[in-house]
């Protein structure tokens, strides 16, 4: 049968079905790109080609709003990736390299469930949390909520790395007489960076673009990019929201890409 061969290529259907797919997942982006440089304030009539909306969203009137959520936002992501990685980083070192246990695959699952469980649920259940300790909702809400959701993001890469990193390496630096922590910061820690960098540049984007949760536990008065413009959309969609939203998708590709190559590189040398 052709279909034995192994090539998906081969069945029917198979080219539709990807152009489909990617058609219903870049399209809307591409549309809103295009409708960025839009010289009309209308969202659905061509104007021109014009950078006034990307001018509006730096210089303009609501400029101030955008600055403060945008560095609110940075601070948060800058912030949350780090303690997610150093914990993702421990975990992973935990998961691999101390054998096996009792527990573990319950340990696999815990970290991951962030991961399987719908956003929403996960938002609402932080609330909750937060609201029956008595902790005020605020940025240091933000800040443990990302931090704890970005966990996985940052411990799949890095677990991923130490995974193909053999035990031989440190064995044969403690056979030279070092110690273990000497082993780990001279020989492991240099081989697992690439994994290290992939994580925190996947937890950064992860906690820059999230709103649902951010909208729950943010509360009064602090305010992020995404929900800015969620707060704006909601009044009417205007061109220089397609602006911001355009910046900030290029913004995760940048930083999507160099997590990428970053990794791929770390595999060739190693």
């Amino acid at each position: 049968m052709a279909i034995a061969s192994g090539n998906i290529k081969r069945y029917p259907g198979f080219l539709f079905i990807t152009v489909a797919c990617l058609l219903l997942l870049y399209l809307p982006l591409l549309i809103v790109m295009a409708y960025s440089f839009n010289d009309s304030a209308s969202i659905t009539r061509w104007g021109g080609f014009s950078l006034r909306w990307y001018e509006e969203v730096f210089f303009g009137v609501e400029s101030g709003k955008f600055k403060a959520a945008a560095w609110n936002s940075i601070v948060i992501a800058i912030m949350a990736s780090v303690g997610a990685t150093v914990i993702a980083t421990c975990a992973a070192l935990g998961m691999i390299r101390s054998g096996g246990w009792r527990g573990k695959a319950s340990s696999f699952a815990l970290i991951s469930l962030p991961l399987m469980v719908p956003e929403i649920v996960t938002a609402v259940a932080t609330l909750i949390f937060f609201s029956a300790i008595g902790f005020k909702s605020g940025y240091l809400t933000i800040l443990i909520a990302h931090c704890v959701f970005c966990i996985p993001f940052a411990y799949l890469p890095i677990a991923a790395r130490l995974q193909g990193v053999e035990t031989i390496y440190e064995q044969a630096a403690m056979d030279l007489y070092a110690t273990r922590l000497q082993a780990f910061r001279k020989i492991l820690l240099p081989l697992i960076a690439p994994g290290i960098i992939s994580g925190f540049l996947l937890a950064f984007i992860i906690s820059l673009d999230d709103f649902i949760i951010t909208n729950f536990v943010k509360g009064a008065g602090v305010e992020t990019l995404p929900t800015v413009i969620f707060g704006a959309v909601r009044l009417g969609i205007k061109p220089n929201i397609m602006a911001i939203s355009t910046l900030m998708l290029l913004v995760s590709i940048v930083f999507v890409t160099i997590s990428y190559f970053v990794s791929r590189s770390g595999d060739n040398k190693k």
